[in-house]
């Protein structure tokens, strides 16, 4: 029989369990180092097929055509359509050159009216006053420039669509002539 030692520690078995203790802790840090690793490596990983997926997708612009880079560009064109109206001491910009072109081919007055109405979006009264005329003038001449500008584009559309049109009968004209040689 093995003497037992009441209320009295082993001090063989202090250390076997310091050294547990020390084993088991030692087992986690190698665990977690592992573990962070992996994750470093993972992630380096990653890195280098992201910058491989983006290597193969990207060219160089000095291997492009003129066409794929003219895809790839714009062109402002800021001031080719631009034209300011001045009225009453308001500068008033026009973009389009239709627009532009219609609104030139009106007098002072009733370009100013449509300019002040839909531009700066004053009302006939306020416009009236501006000019020194009655409301019921200013709104005859607004509509009425109104039909004219309609007339105006509707002729533009009829002369786009017949120059258009003339210009496909030439070359179907073109290409039946080449079809009966």
């Amino acid at each position: 029989m093995k003497p037992t030692n009441h209320g009295q520690s082993n001090p063989g078995s202090q250390g076997h369990q310091q050294g547990s203790r020390n084993h088991h802790e030692q087992t986690k840090r190698h665990a977690f180092d592992s573990y962070c690793k992996k994750v470093c490596r993972n992630e380096i990983r990653d890195y280098y097929d992201e910058m491989q997926r983006l290597r193969d997708k990207e060219v160089n612009f000095s291997e492009m055509s003129v066409h794929e880079l003219g895809q790839l560009s714009v062109t402002d064109k800021y001031f080719e359509t631009e034209q300011t109206f001045n009225v009453l001491g308001f500068p008033i910009v026009v973009y389009g050159t239709s627009i532009t072109a219609a609104l030139k081919n009106l007098p002072e007055r009733k370009r100013d009216i449509i300019l002040l109405s839909y531009f700066l979006e004053l009302s006939d009264a306020e416009i009236g006053k501006m000019l020194n005329l009655i409301r019921s003038t200013v709104q005859y001449q607004r509509t009425s420039t109104l039909r004219e500008l309609k007339k105006f584009f509707e002729e533009e559309l009829s002369d786009e669509l017949s120059n258009s049109t003339s210009t496909d009968a030439g070359t179907s004209g073109q290409a039946e002539a080449n079809e009966e040689k």
